[in-house]
């Protein structure tokens, strides 16, 4: 399975990068590309979720304190490493 950031990027492929979409796709190397895509674009994700968390003091003490406060700042957290991710591999 290619997961949704594989298929982000065969979107961006299509749209974008036409040539190397048709050559991928014409070697039957596509869809292992794609799921190679996709678990980088997951290893980088979590390590960068993991790195801003731990710069910005998110710790599970916040999260046994203050649960509201914790979701709202990982949720910033993790739009902005989706965002990093987005621009540092799928749309590249």
């Amino acid at each position: 399975p290619i997961g949704v950031w594989g298929q982000r990027h065969r979107h961006y492929l299509k749209e974008h990068r036409r040539a190397t979409y048709a050559t991928l796709l014409t070697s039957g190397k596509l869809n292992s590309y794609l799921a190679d895509i996709g678990r980088h674009a997951e290893e980088l994700l979590s390590r960068r979720i993991k790195q801003m968390a731990e710069a910005e003091g998110v710790t599970e003490q916040l999260k046994a304190d203050n649960q509201m406060a914790w979701v709202g700042r990982m949720n910033n957290i993790r739009n902005r490493a989706m965002e990093i991710v987005n621009t540092e591999l799928i749309y590249v």
